[in-house]
């Protein structure tokens, strides 16, 4: 009696969640998962290849609408439309839904990157196109590559996770040196305070610290991405190919 109180007191795992880290497989197990991720990442470039250029908005799955930050997502996904920018966000409530909110209330397009969780994931009404992944990894992977600049509003570990990823890609020279915004002084002071403490002991150059801009104000953010973007880019249109299936 007490063996099965045991079992049923233990928590649900969902179907194949991180058993790909669970050591290593037999070969074949491993040429499907390969061919599993790799599939992933298709269905991922054709259904993102002609969203536009991009901005992606990173925050917590948690807040409601009763938070202020949400409201100031909100705010962001409206700015991002006028600009003529998609917004991206990983598509599901709290911020995310908050900035695709502000894009698809302003006629913008409004695109969400989701994951497969068993709790808090779910996608929200506000995005005109979704995908789902499986991995976390291939997820970031496409929340990155179609951007021209990351706004980091409040969040927790996940927003953590792909803020500090992002940096090391630029600081590393991986990717483009695009802007990135940390989006809240009061929650992201302690933050700040760590990596101005890297820079001081040497584990960071104290150039790194100019590899993002620290602020509470929408304004500045804003013009501070698009100052970048003006100097450095000039968006061309994709062609889509029939033999691609690409519809128009």
């Amino acid at each position: 009696m007490d063996e099965k109180l045991k079992i049923k007191s233990q928590p649900l795992i969902p179907p194949r969640a991180h058993i790909y880290l669970e050591g290593p497989k037999s070969r074949g197990y491993e040429l499907l998962f390969a061919l599993r991720v790799f599939f992933q990442f298709i269905k991922g470039f054709r259904t993102l290849h002609f969203v536009g250029p991009c901005i992606t908005v990173f925050g917590s799955a948690r807040f409601g609408e009763e938070n202020p930050y949400y409201g100031i997502a909100r705010e962001f996904g409206r700015r991002i439309a006028a600009a003529g920018f998609t917004t991206m966000t990983g598509g599901g409530p709290g911020i995310m839904e908050a900035a695709n909110r502000g894009a698809y209330e302003s006629g913008g397009t409004s695109v969400g990157i989701n994951i497969q969780l068993p709790f808090e994931q779910m996608p929200n009404p506000f995005v005109q196109k979704s995908i789902t992944f499986e991995h976390f990894f291939v997820r970031k992977v496409l929340l990155v590559k179609y951007s021209y600049a990351f706004i980091i509003l409040p969040g927790g570990f996940g927003t953590m996770d792909e803020f500090f990823e992002i940096l090391t890609l630029i600081q590393t020279r991986t990717v483009t040196n695009f802007p990135i915004v940390l989006f809240g002084t009061a929650f992201y002071r302690n933050l700040i305070e760590q990596i101005e403490d890297m820079a001081r002991a040497g584990a960071i150059s104290k150039e790194d610290m100019k590899l993002l801009l620290y602020t509470d104000s929408i304004d500045d953010a804003m013009e501070h991405i698009m100052q970048y973007i003006r100097s450095n880019y000039k968006v061309k249109p994709r062609r889509r190919l029939w033999w691609l299936f690409e519809k128009k």
